[in-house]
């Protein structure tokens, strides 16, 4: 049983972007689908697929590299809101992720979308985890 499905999926990107593997398999929720719809809309990853082989089924990931120097796209990936501690934002306090050059992932009632898609909708959310 995982108590952190979110923080789950980030590890696992997070370890295989450090091992400079191409393709991350994760287990697959709706939360993490939409997760995933946003990095590949985002520019993060070259390209995603939703498997349904079990109950549960799998998200692979095509991680996105730099062809030249071979640094990954995902500098850093890292929570915000834990099950022990939950983070929201306003549209007021909507947090800046390195100047507005990375992305916030917040989960709003209009669903899953980025700081400045939930800025321009004027609503605030809990913020998931922020990647740049």
């Amino acid at each position: 049983m995982n108590t952190d499905p979110i923080a789950d999926y980030l590890t696992r990107v997070r370890n295989a972007i450090k091992a400079n593997h191409r393709v991350v398999e994760i287990p697959a929720s709706n939360l993490k689908k939409e997760m995933t719809k946003v990095l590949f809309d985002k520019g993060f990853i070259t390209n995603y697929k939703f498997e349904d082989t079990n109950t549960q089924g799998t998200i692979k990931i095509a991680l996105k590299y730099n062809p030249i120097t071979k640094i990954s796209a995902i500098r850093n990936i890292s929570r915000v809101s834990t099950p022990g501690l939950r983070r929201y934002a306003g549209v007021d306090n909507m947090p800046r992720v390195l100047n507005g050059l990375g992305i916030a992932i917040l989960s709003t009632s209009k669903g899953i979308m980025t700081d400045k898609e939930a800025k321009n909708l004027n609503i605030g959310g809990e913020v998931l985890c922020y990647v740049y």
